[in-house]
């Protein structure tokens, strides 16, 4: 067996590394003159208001049930929530699903095959002003199905989402690294998805692999600025044909094991998302079509192994407290130290990672993942009630904590954290990691993009959990990778994605 290679996305993954050594030195001051905008505005197209459908008391309208819906999908998804004023005067405008710097790179549209209420054609949604831009009037229902390698759930479905991003937006800031807070933010608004889907009769279906020049012809996206990043099929669940079965959300795109190793700063992230597109509709392995359980993992007969099965969160009648959550949802900006308990931890850890035991309430049992098996989790206890200090990895199949490092972690957290308080005055952090040469030889580079947007994902069901639970919550991108997995105790191959830090708010 020939020795393994490393590929554009480990590379990618290896440069954009935070170094204590060297952060210093890269740092730049951001060009304000320059800060792009967070939203577009499309000069032509007919705009649908979306804010009058937001009232629950049901009017004689023809189809205000249907414009209800979609109405509160959309709010609950990505519509802006509050309203921050500057020194400027601009004010910032904050979303339902959280951003790295509150830059929001991502775009969503919406295709129509064409609905009794709503033309077919092409839209974008505008978060600012809760509305639609029907800016396309024809048909592109068949173009999209090519684009989509004719993916199943797109044949009785009216309604697909397709998220893009504006590379810039959040380059601006985060330079070559935003290439992870991009996909990490499509993770956000995917949770986003799925739990307001719920809260409005649709289920919307994962489309991972398409022709990426395809899906950005169709939006009329321009590919040297911005990308499409996923597809979603939104099926409507009132509808009897459109109750559908999950279908595969991944497809691999190439390996790329030759690249230049002297990319320029500033054109790695362009060259990665070049790279990994999908150009014409791959085989699947064997392999890639199996959807086995995860596999536990550390289970040395030494460690401490503490059970976390617990009752599920109980969202209220008809799942009251949930859009009230998704609404105020806030990224905490400090803890005042006070320890988090037990019981507070299992419930969060229930909510994120087993969500067959929601189904009664009315949520997905088996919400749409790109490859959640390849996500590991790691808990770094610090100050949680009942549980002793150390770095436990949690096991989803079995509902426990396993013990791997036996200490207190809240100094080290804090340096990993690039000196944030988040880290050393929080109660509990999370860890997501996984082994990107297993992801890579699943899914060849593009497995970078699924890895990203499930932890994300898995991200924004925490956020929420602990907000309902009036705790403080706030995800972390930036860290010193090399020395999160020291810390951990886990292997160099393990690639840290993401962090999110668990506490009590500063009042």
């Amino acid at each position: 067996m020939s020795e393994w290679q490393p590929t554009l996305a480990q590379h990618y993954h290896e440069r954009t590394k935070y170094d204590p050594d060297t952060i210093a030195k890269k740092a730049r001051s951001l060009d304000w003159e320059n800060q792009p905008l967070p939203y577009k505005d499309y000069q032509i197209g007919t705009t649908y208001d979306l804010k009058p459908y937001l009232d629950k008391t049901p009017t004689d309208e023809p189809h205000w049930e249907k414009w209800h819906r979609l109405s509160q999908f959309l709010l609950l998804s990505y519509g802006v929530t509050a309203k921050l004023q500057t020194m400027s005067g601009e004010g910032i405008y904050l979303r339902a699903a959280p951003s790295a710097g509150g830059l929001y790179p991502a775009e969503v549209y919406l295709i129509v095959r064409g609905l009794s209420f709503l033309p077919e054609g092409l839209y974008n949604y505008q978060s600012r002003s809760h509305s639609l831009i029907h800016f396309w009037e024809d048909s592109v229902w068949s173009d999209l199905q090519v684009a989509c390698f004719w993916h199943s759930t797109l044949e009785n479905t009216e309604i697909a989402i397709a998220v893009s991003s504006v590379f810039y937006r959040s380059a601006w800031r985060y330079e070559d690294r935003a290439y992870r807070r991009i996909f990490l933010d499509t993770g956000h608004l995917l949770g986003n998805f799925e739990l307001a889907g719920s809260l409005s009769d649709y289920r919307p279906h994962l489309i991972g692999g398409f022709h990426d020049d395809r899906m950005n012809e169709l939006l009329y996206l321009n590919p040297e600025k911005e990308g499409v990043i996923t597809v979603a099929a939104l099926a409507d669940l009132l509808e009897v044909n459109q109750n559908l079965s999950p279908a595969k959300t991944s497809l691999p795109s190439p390996a790329n094991h030759t690249f230049p190793e002297n990319i320029p700063d500033g054109q790695l992230l362009g060259y990665l998302h070049e790279k990994t597109k999908i150009d014409s509709e791959p085989q699947i392995s064997s392999k890639q079509l199996q959807t086995s359980d995860k596999e536990d993992k550390y289970n040395f007969p030494f460690c401490l192994k503490v059970s976390t099965e617990t009752d599920p969160i109980d969202w209220g009648e008809g799942l009251e407290g949930l859009p009230q959550t998704m609404l105020k949802r806030r990224s905490t900006r400090g803890y005042n130290g006070q320890e988090i308990t037990f019981d507070e931890l299992k419930q969060l850890l229930h909510f994120t990672y087993q969500p067959q035991d929601y189904w009664q309430q009315g949520l997905d049992s088996q919400p749409d993942f790109f490859e959640p098996n390849l996500i590991s989790t790691f808990v770094a206890a610090s100050g949680v009630t009942d549980l002793e200090e150390g770095c436990y990895y949690y096991a989803p199949n079995s509902q426990e904590l396993r013990q791997i490092r036996f200490k207190n972690f809240r100094r080290e957290l804090h340096y990993l954290c690039l000196g944030q308080d988040l880290g050393r005055d929080a109660g509990a952090v999370i860890f997501h990691t996984a082994d990107l040469k297993q992801a890579i030889a699943l899914y060849g580079d593009r497995a970078y993009r699924y890895l990203h947007m499930d932890a994300g994902h898995l991200g924004q069901r925490l956020n929420l959990a602990t907000i309902y639970l009036q705790l403080g919550v706030s995800g972390i991108a930036g860290f010193f990778d090399n020395q999160v997995n020291e810390v951990l105790g886990i292997p160099e191959d393990e690639a840290v994605l993401y962090i999110t830090t668990l506490g009590r708010p500063r009042r």
